[in-house]
């Protein structure tokens, strides 16, 4: 959701906060301190491509958030939305990745409709090779939300090559010509050149 995320940041001038979650390797790779301070620096510095100042990475352990308590998880994400009070979250949507749905519980319980909540909308967006893998029984995307990004999809892609240690060739989702596939898809769904799609999860108009 880079495009999205460009134009909150640098053209709407919204303050935004993306915190990403796990330390994302230590799974796959254990011990590999230089890889993961690598990842590390390349979502940093695709964030800031986009706009993003206000970035955080936490250290929880990789592929492995179903082996925290419930309570801590909710915990962290409360945290944020009490410090930040955010008017709207974006969640990775509980697809195939099992970090993916733990997360997406957490971030439900901590948007929950309360009377106080600064939440007001909620949505999910689609991680590449992750949501278009996940089987369609089980928490299938179908996207009812979608946000023109012919604006800043250039920028996207450059936020994106940042990520060298994440690119694959094609055909794998992983790569410029896959993203903008997915751009220009969604685009020509909803009348416009490059476009992002969402689930919208809730969204409370004002009175």
């Amino acid at each position: 959701m880079g495009g999205t995320l460009c134009l909150h940041a640098a053209e709407r001038g919204d303050e935004v906060r993306v915190v990403c979650v796990t330390d994302g390797s230590s799974t796959q790779y254990p011990g590999d301190a230089a890889l993961r301070e690598r990842k590390n620096d390349e979502a940093r510095r695709a964030a800031d491509l986009l706009g993003v100042t206000d970035y955080v990475h936490l250290d929880l352990p990789d592929m492995r958030l179903d082996t925290l308590a419930h309570v801590d998880l909710n915990g962290i994400v409360e945290e944020h939305v009490r410090e930040v009070g955010p008017v709207v979250v974006y969640a990775a949507h509980p697809d195939l990745n099992s970090d993916h749905r733990m997360l997406f519980d957490s971030v439900a319980v901590a948007t929950r409709p309360t009377p106080g909540q600064p939440v007001r909308r909620v949505l999910t967006y689609a991680p590449t090779s992750s949501t278009e893998w996940t089987p369609a029984a089980t928490n299938w995307f179908v996207p009812n939300w979608f946000v023109d990004i012919s604006a800043t999809f250039q920028r996207k892609l450059e936020a994106f090559a940042c990520f060298e240690t994440e690119r694959r060739d094609y055909p794998h989702p992983r790569n410029e010509r896959a993203l903008r596939a997915h751009a220009e898809f969604y685009g020509a769904s909803v009348g416009c050149e490059f476009a992002e799609p969402f689930v919208l999860v809730r969204n409370v108009e004002p009175a």
